[in-house]
Order: C-alpha cells, then sequence, then structure tokens
C-alpha cells in the first residue's frame, strides 16, 4: 500500500482544515484538489476526476451526506471511494453507511489515519478491477468466482 498515489479532491468548508488535510496528503505523495462545500465538489468533481473524496458533513450551500448521495446518485461518480472527514455523531454515521460512504474518519483526527484511510480507499479502488482482488486478502463474495475443484483423496 505505501506506493499507491492518486489524486485526491479535499471538501471541507474550514480552510485551516482544508489546508491541513491537504499538506499531510501532498507528502505522502497525493495531488491533492479542494472545495470549500458540496455544491463546488459537485462542479469541479468531472473535470478533477480524482480517485478518492474526502467530505465534511456540516457544510454551506450542500453538506456532505446530500453531496455523497448526489455522487452515489451520478452514474460517473457512483463507484468513487468517499471518506467522511468530520465530527459526526451516530446518525450521520448511520445515514452515510446507508448511502454507501466508504469510510469515516473523525474530527480531531490523526495525520497518520488519515493517509492510512485514503490509501485503503485507493488500494480497494486498484485490487478490485479485472483480475484483482481483496486486498486484505479475504474470500470475495461474488457467486461467478467459484474457486476450482481440487480433487480429494
Amino acid at each position: 500500500m505505501p506506493g499507491l498515489s492518486g489524486r485526491v479532491l479535499v471538501v471541507d468548508d474550514n480552510k485551516v482544515i482544508r489546508q491541513l488535510i491537504r499538506v499531510n496528503l501532498e507528502l505522502e505523495g497525493f495531488e491533492v484538489v479542494t472545495a470549500a462545500d458540496g455544491a463546488e465538489c459537485l462542479d469541479i468533481v468531472h473535470d478533477v476526476c480524482p480517485d478518492v473524496v474526502t467530505l465534511d458533513v456540516v457544510m454551506p450551500r450542500l453538506d456532505g451526506l446530500r453531496t455523497a448521495e448526489r455522487l452515489r446518485a451520478d452514474p460517473r461518480t457512483r463507484e468513487l471511494p468517499i471518506a467522511i472527514v468530520s465530527a459526526c455523531t451516530q446518525l450521520e454515521v448511520d445515514s452515510g453507511e446507508a448511502l454507501g460512504v466508504d469510510a469515516f474518519l473523525a474530527k480531531p483526527f490523526e495525520p497518520v489515519e488519515l493517509i492510512r484511510t485514503v490509501r485503503q480507499l485507493l488500494a480497494e479502488v486498484h485490487g478490485s478491477g479485472p483480475g484483482g482482488g481483496p486486498v486484505d486478502g479475504s474470500v470475495d463474495a461474488d457467486p461467478d468466482s467459484q474457486p476450482a475443484a481440487r480433487p480429494t483423496g
């Protein structure tokens, strides 16, 4: 996982938090694009083509959960990994999971946890293509991928 890098769209209305996330990700080799709220995220996501999106929950104009919902509703961004980076309530976490949010990171966060979360999401994307398997070594639950029969005896 340490060799994975990619483009991350960081969405947070707090400029200081955006910069903190940006610097930490850039130090690890990620390319970072930022947006100040969900509406700006939706305006630029197709031009930016990020590999991962991080979203704050509480933002003006369009909050993180509604942004995640719109990203999941759009066929072009349906599979885009989304991490919520916010001081979430359990209700917000439950709502995010129901919308298909991939990861949650509570504020205040440790930079190492941020990097680990983004790398894990990238690894899952890169490991789920044709011929790829789960990153954690677990067995894929896809009914079409049956293991070859082994002779017994």
